[in-house]
């Protein structure tokens, strides 16, 4: 084939032409949309990936995971040396677990300023058995019942545990430590209160939807009880698609994407980008 072509200029130059201008006219179809996170929001961006993908039938998502230190120093390279990462062309977004990377990128202007989104919260939810009947019903009951034993997350190692004790802190709850039955981690918590060495359990949203099956939500926290966590994403500087990206952006405050995040036990942020 490319000897025959070699021997024909004129009808190769042709089709190198032709072949250029389908490639540019649809380059953004053709070309995966690449979106850099944190392994924390695996689960939302999957979602929410093939979510985007159904909306925009040619669309592909592909998501990279790393750390955030080695996000980081990826987002640094691409910005300094060329717009393409290795294994996956060039990264339109960037979508860290929490959002201190992001400020660090803005701040080297690498992230587009303006456009960081925030499309998630995670909320700390109060969990009993599925088979408690008589459960309480909010978290003030921590407080008020006190023969509740309250299982939650180590404060001295996670994040879950330090949030945690800050709003039993907002309860009044700060009398009541012998109630406390401390746990590793999330799923540590959720063995605890199902193996009966606890009453109640406090959790993240979406680990309560993985143990659905076993736990029931019954209280889920304010904001004016405890901030919750918030998952953000913005636009890389190089990002070879612009108006692709804004068309992410605003997928996540559709309905369909609140929906996707809901079902994953996180709240979803309602203020359009």
């Amino acid at each position: 084939m490319i000897m025959t072509a070699l021997r024909q200029p004129h009808r190769l130059s042709c089709f190198l032409a032709l072949l250029l201008f389908m490639m540019g006219s649809s380059s953004s179809l053709a070309e995966p949309f690449v979106i850099a996170a944190s392994p924390s929001v695996a689960g939302p961006l999957k979602a929410l990936g093939r979510a985007f993908e159904e909306a925009n039938p040619g669309v592909t998502v592909r998501l990279v995971f790393d750390t955030g230190l080695a996000l980081r120093q990826t987002v640094a390279t691409i910005e300094n040396r060329g717009p393409y990462f290795i294994g996956t062309g060039p990264i339109h977004l960037i979508a860290p677990g929490g959002d201190e990377l992001i400020a660090r990128l803005q701040q080297k202007y690498y992230v587009l300023p303006g456009t960081s989104v925030p499309y998630a919260a995670v909320p700390l939810v109060l969990v009993v058995p599925e088979s408690l009947v008589d459960a309480p019903t909010s978290f003030e009951s921590l407080e008020q019942d006190s023969h509740l034993r309250v299982a939650i997350a180590d404060p001295g190692l996670t994040t879950l545990g330090k949030q945690t004790m800050q709003l039993l802190h907002v309860l009044g709850f700060d009398q009541h430590q012998d109630r406390l039955d401390v746990a590793a981690d999330a799923p540590s918590v959720l063995d605890h209160l199902l193996h009966g060495k606890a009453d109640v359990a406090i959790v993240y949203g979406p680990d309560a939807v993985q143990e659905r099956e076993r736990v029931r939500v019954v209280a889920t926290s304010l904001d004016h009880m405890q901030p919750p966590l918030v998952h953000s994403m913005a636009i890389l500087r190089s990002c070879p698609d612009r108006g692709r990206c804004q068309q992410f952006l605003s997928f996540l405050h559709s309905p369909e994407a609140q929906r996707v995040l809901t079902e994953l036990g996180y709240r979803p942020m309602s203020s359009k980008p």
